[in-house]
């Protein structure tokens, strides 16, 4: 039963890291500037996962935050300071609806994975009365 926690624990590490990932998306939705000055806008990131932990161990883990490849979104605003000649700026590749759905699934999952948990807990506590 153990293993079981293992797993669902593993889980929520997980989960947890895709929401923190999802929430650095939102926050960077309309960014066009990158930390060092750079005239480029941010690229949206997402988590691939693994089964186990590459050494036998049980569960889902985290194996690679990657940048999404898909193109920037090009938009008319020449009054932005970040327009090019044309009067175009480019944005993000960030979809604020997507980023909403894909944090609900990740909520969903990370609460499954606690009510998960919680089953064992009492299933580990009644074994031990049974027992006693």
């Amino acid at each position: 039963m153990i293993h079981a926690l293992d797993t669902s624990s593993s889980a929520l590490v997980a989960q947890r890291t895709q929401l923190d990932v999802i929430a650095g998306n939102i926050a960077n939705a309309f960014t066009t500037q990158q930390e060092d000055g750079t005239i480029r806008p941010y690229r949206r990131r997402f988590v691939t996962f693994m089964t186990g932990d590459g050494k036998g161990g049980p569960g889902v883990h985290v194996d690679d935050v990657r940048e999404d490849a898909s193109p920037f979104v090009e938009r008319f605003d020449p009054g932005h300071p970040h327009a090019d000649e044309r009067g175009i700026v480019q944005y993000p590749n960030v979809s604020i609806t997507m980023e909403y759905i894909d944090a609900m699934v990740a909520a969903r999952a990370y609460e499954a994975n606690v009510a998960m948990m919680n089953v064992t807990k009492t299933m580990v506590r009644q074994a031990i009365r049974l027992f006693a």
